[in-house]
């Protein structure tokens, strides 16, 4: 990859207390096992990682309160708060609406850490990742979707996989080959 690299981890902390919740579930924990994956890379290579997590309507809550909240409800809420709890020098913008651009300061800090390649992780494929896909394309970041590591109800993740591609909103990569690129 040329140019500055950053993992957007999208909505990943999650109550689930949401229509089809128990159905997004399973795929939500596997998929959070490869973006800890990929998260741990970034680590290692000392490259920005930026949560962005919706805030579900609370105007009150922040982001540390509720990864707290998550790993006390337990069940997947836990697991993938464990998975992917952030770490110190980690990054986080709280969004009201589905694209982690949408009034949110992403933008700004992106333009700050000088960021022209984003690697999207997170859940889920069809709503919030699709949406920020788009929007990065549009902004002209190269964008990369880490396909083993996001979350799609199982109807909609081959149709979201498609609409992406034919979009030509992001690459769609496995865990390894962006391991690799990096």
């Amino acid at each position: 990859m040329s140019g500055r690299v950053a993992l957007l981890i999208i909505d990943v902390f999650s109550l689930f207390d949401f229509p089809n919740a128990d159905l997004l579930a399973p795929s939500a924990v596997a998929s959070s096992v490869e973006a800890a994956r990929i998260r741990h890379e970034f680590d290692r290579r000392n490259l920005p990682v930026i949560y962005a997590n919706d805030n579900f309507g609370n105007w009150q809550r922040d982001f540390p309160q509720l990864v707290k909240e998550c790993l006390k409800k337990g069940g997947p809420s836990a697991e993938i708060a464990k998975n992917l709890g952030p770490r110190p020098g980690h990054y986080f913008v709280l969004k009201p609406k589905h694209s982690a651009f949408l009034a949110t300061a992403l933008p700004v800090l992106l333009s700050k850490l000088q960021i022209s390649n984003l690697v999207l992780c997170g859940m889920a494929l069809d709503s919030c990742v699709l949406a920020t896909a788009l929007d990065a394309n549009s902004r002209e970041y190269r964008t990369i979707i880490a396909a083993d590591a996001v979350a799609a109800l199982p109807d909609r993740r081959e149709l979201a996989l498609q609409l992406i591609k034919v979009s030509d909103a992001a690459d769609v990569l496995t865990t390894e080959a962006i391991l690799k690129a990096l």
